[in-house]
């Protein structure tokens, strides 16, 4: 078992930066790709952002590239999402979510392990 706790969060003008932090307890996140998802009121759950197990490669949702960074310290056990040039229509619930083995796929049905989500909100 896995426990992911998401933290970092918060209130943020448009054009600011945060940045999140998934810590797990249970098992160790070297073996787990890691992925960060989404969840705006009214809507439903999108991928942001992941990365395979080893760490080789990333990938991005388009509304996102160029703006945020995925990252992890296996170390630390924690994984992150720099989120910089802050929208609006980035409020939202972020989740992170852990898959033993996985590829960093966009495909939430993939990850077996998900913390309980921070509230990003991004005022005009």
């Amino acid at each position: 078992q896995v426990q992911l706790v998401e933290s970092g969060g918060g209130l943020v003008q448009a054009g600011g930066s945060l940045r999140l932090s998934c810590a797990a307890s249970g098992r160790a996140l070297s073996t787990y790709a890691m992925g960060w998802f989404r969840q705006a009121p009214g809507k439903e759950r999108e991928f942001v952002a992941a990365v395979k197990w080893t760490g080789a490669s990333s990938n991005y949702a388009d509304s996102v590239k160029g703006r945020f960074t995925i990252s992890r310290d296996n170390a630390k056990n924690t994984a992150y999402l720099q989120m910089n040039t802050l929208k609006p229509e980035d409020t939202a619930a972020y989740f992170c979510a852990a898959d033993r083995f996985g590829s960093g796929s966009a495909n939430s049905h993939e990850y077996s392990y998900w913390g309980q989500g921070t509230q990003v909100t991004v005022s005009s």
